[in-house]
């Protein structure tokens, strides 16, 4: 299923993004640099976060020490959600 327009992105290829990446991916800005493109519309945001959370399960809200997510690395500092700014 497309879920960016925009961009052509399928949910295939945000779970791909999500499940394949060295980092842990959780909001739609990231998956956009993953993928190469940039939010155009943003209406997908919300749908490709959906998508983050349910390929990420437990994980979505924080990673333990024995989660194969885990890389070592602290996420606290990313952006909770992505943001369309109003134009």
């Amino acid at each position: 299923m497309i879920v960016c327009s925009c961009n052509v992105l399928s949910d295939h290829d945000v779970r791909s993004a999500v499940e394949g990446a060295q980092q842990l991916h959780r909001n739609a800005k990231q998956i956009y640099g993953c993928l190469g493109c940039s939010a155009e519309c943003g209406r997908c945001a919300r749908t490709i976060k959906t998508i983050i959370d349910d390929a990420l399960g437990a994980c979505a809200k924080a990673c333990c020490a024995g989660c194969p997510h885990n890389h070592g690395q602290a996420d606290s500092d990313a952006p909770a959600d992505f943001a369309i700014a109003a134009g």
